[in-house]
């Protein structure tokens, strides 16, 4: 039997979400450039859904939005908990509507393999854990990057950027006997520094995941 051109089946992809709290759109450019400037890599080319349940201006420039959003190579699918007046905006310009529901129950499977690095991981090198959790024993550095599909353990202390569950686990975790961290994100959610700063970041802690928002809690190390 001749196998279909075309075949459309249920999938489920894990996809960062921009809040958007102004309208100003030259206050939201400067914004994402002091952001872009921290992390490039890590946001270049993402997938990001748009949070409009703070705009209550229904002359919100979405296309203005969508611009500034391309321009930076970032590339906005949709935009959720928009007004009905935002959401006509949206389809007009090509953009889906997502609607946020519950997650769901099947989680991508646990990681099978554990990377273990012996060594301190320096500006400008990045080590990933493919389909697995990854174990420093040792400091990563301001630049440096470390990434898994599962979690990840950092014996010594966190500077750069750590990225867990890469794959889409929202069960991965990232464990640092200390946090002084450029970037965190679980799952496509992320913390920059003045996020860790704002909500408490202990000398050792365990950031994980609850619901759409990162938490950090200390650990006695």
């Amino acid at each position: 039997m001749q196998t279909p051109s075309l075949e459309l089946k249920g999938s489920s992809f894990t996809l960062s979400v921009l809040h958007i709290n102004n309208d100003d759109m030259a206050v939201i450019a400067a914004e994402l450039d002091a952001k872009l400037a921290i992390a490039p890599q890590f946001f270049i080319g993402a997938p990001l859904v748009v949070n409009l349940s703070a705009i209550q201006n229904n002359n919100f420039d979405l296309l203005g939005l969508k611009e500034i959003l391309t321009s930076r190579q970032l590339i906005i699918v949709g935009i959720t908990s928009a007004s009905s007046e935002l959401a006509k905006q949206a389809k007009s310009i090509g953009l889906a509507i997502v609607k946020s529901g519950k997650e769901s129950s099947s989680q991508p499977q646990l990681p099978k393999t554990t990377k273990i690095v012996k060594q301190n991981v320096r500006s400008g090198q990045q080590i990933y854990a493919k389909n697995g959790d990854l174990i420093i024993i040792g400091a990563v550095g301001n630049g440096a990057e470390v990434i898994a599909d599962g979690s990840i353990h950092i014996y010594g202390t966190l500077r750069g950027k750590a990225m867990a569950g890469a794959a889409g686990d929202r069960n991965a975790v990232i464990m640092a006997q200390k946090i002084e961290a450029e970037l965190v994100s679980i799952a496509g959610q992320y913390w920059l520094t003045e996020n860790l700063q704002q909500n408490g970041a202990a000398p050792s802690g365990c950031i994980r995941l609850e619901g759409e928002s990162l938490t950090v809690e200390s650990l006695p190390l």
